[in-house]
C-alpha cells in the first residue's frame, strides 16, 4: 500500500501496526464498493426492458444507499488516523471487482452482475470482521457488521429479483 495513506499520529488505544492493518482492508472495501456503485450506475442508465422503470428506480435506490456507505468507510479510515484512497487508479489496483461481464441491457443481468459481486463482498466482509477482531479494533468490527447486515438485505432482494 502506498505509505501516502498510513502516516497521521492517533492516539486511540490501536497499535500503529493494528490501525495501519485495518485502514488497508477498509481501503481495499472502499474500492469495491466503488467499483460497485459505478456497475450500478452504469445499470441505472443503460436498463432496457419492458420493466425498465422500476428497474431504474431500483438501481437508483442502491446507488444512493452506496454512496452514503462510501462515505462511512472512507470517514471509518479517517478515524483511526490514516488516508482513504480517494483515486479511480487506486480503487482499480486493489478491488475484487471485475468491469460488468454482461453484455445485454436487461434487467436479469444487469441484476445477476450485480448480486455476484454483493455475495462476494459478503463473504469478504465476513472475513474482514475477523481480521479487525484480531487487530483488537472493535468499532471497525462493529462497523463491518453494519455493512454485513445491510449487504446480505440487498443481496436478497437482488436474489428475489431473479425468481
Amino acid at each position: 500500500m502506498n505509505k501516502n495513506y498510513i502516516n497521521m499520529k492517533t492516539n486511540i488505544g490501536l497499535k500503529e501496526k493494528d490501525s495501519a492493518a485495518v485502514a488497508e482492508l477498509l481501503n481495499k472495501l472502499l474500492a469495491d464498493e466503488n467499483v460497485l456503485y459505478t456497475k450500478i450506475r452504469n445499470a441505472h442508465w443503460n436498463i432496457e426492458g419492458p420493466d425498465f422503470h422500476a428497474q431504474h428506480i431500483f438501481f437508483e435506490e442502491l446507488y444512493g444507499d452506496l454512496a452514503e456507505l462510501i462515505d462511512e468507510i472512507a470517514e471509518r479510515v479517517r478515524s483511526i488516523g490514516h488516508y482513504a484512497i480517494g483515486t479511480m487508479k487506486g480503487w482499480l489496483e486493489i478491488t475484487q471487482l471485475t468491469e460488468m461481464k454482461y453484455g445485454k441491457n436487461d434487467a436479469a443481468g444487469y441484476i445477476k452482475e450485480i448480486l455476484n459481486d454483493y455475495e462476494s463482498l459478503i463473504i469478504s466482509l465476513r472475513e474482514d470482521i475477523k481480521k479487525a477482531e484480531k487487530h483488537e479494533d472493535a468499532g471497525t468490527e462493529d462497523f463491518l457488521v453494519g455493512i454485513l447486515e445491510k449487504h446480505e438485505k440487498t443481496a436478497w432482494m437482488l436474489r428475489s429479483h431473479l425468481k
